[in-house]
């Protein structure tokens, strides 16, 4: 069974982050969600708290087939926390998956892996990605993938079950919730 795990910070944007993570879960894909804060909690942009399976220390020497992180205003904390850059590119080196969404492909840019790449992220990060492909809902380079925003987030959790499982998964799911 494929892991993945789903990165949760303060402002994490809700539908980048459920939607994704909801879809993994029906296809059989391991996720687990690991919070930056210790308690396990974190609290979203339109003011839904969530509580984390774990929290990042308990979790970070682990590796996993796919690190995802949603977007949102949390995407601050993330940047700011060197422990997510540091899993980052462990995670690269070692072959894995990246995905992040709307903002989050910012994440991926300090990280320095995006360079070279084709991305595509939400419009309000784009001054800081130079090479943004701004009209791309998913964009897939290597094994990194990224999208736009909210309004594609269950597309982009579909995806993600395509690269982690298979294509006829992905199908199966998208027919069973009528996508």
């Amino acid at each position: 069974m494929p892991t993945t795990l789903t990165l949760l910070a303060d402002g994490f944007e809700e539908i980048e982050t459920v939607a994704p993570v909801d879809l993994l879960r029906r296809s059989g894909v391991d996720v687990t969600i690991a919070s930056l804060a210790d308690n396990r909690y974190a609290t979203g942009r339109s003011g839904i708290t969530m509580m984390a399976d774990t929290a990042l220390k308990d979790v970070r020497s682990n590796l996993y087939d796919m690190i995802f992180i949603p977007g949102g205003q949390g995407v601050k904390h993330l940047r700011a926390d060197p422990r997510v850059g540091e899993m980052l590119l462990h995670h690269h080196q070692a072959g894995r998956w990246l995905a992040a969404i709307c903002a989050a492909p910012t994440v991926l840019y300090d990280a320095g892996l995006l360079e070279g790449r084709r991305y595509t992220a939400h419009f309000s990060v784009a001054n800081e990605l130079g090479s943004i492909l701004a009209n791309e809902r998913i964009v897939t380079d290597g094994k990194i993938t990224t999208s736009r925003g909210a309004g594609t987030a269950v597309e982009f959790g579909l995806h993600l079950i395509a690269l982690l499982v298979s294509p006829a998964k992905a199908e199966e799911i998208s027919k069973a919730i009528c996508f």
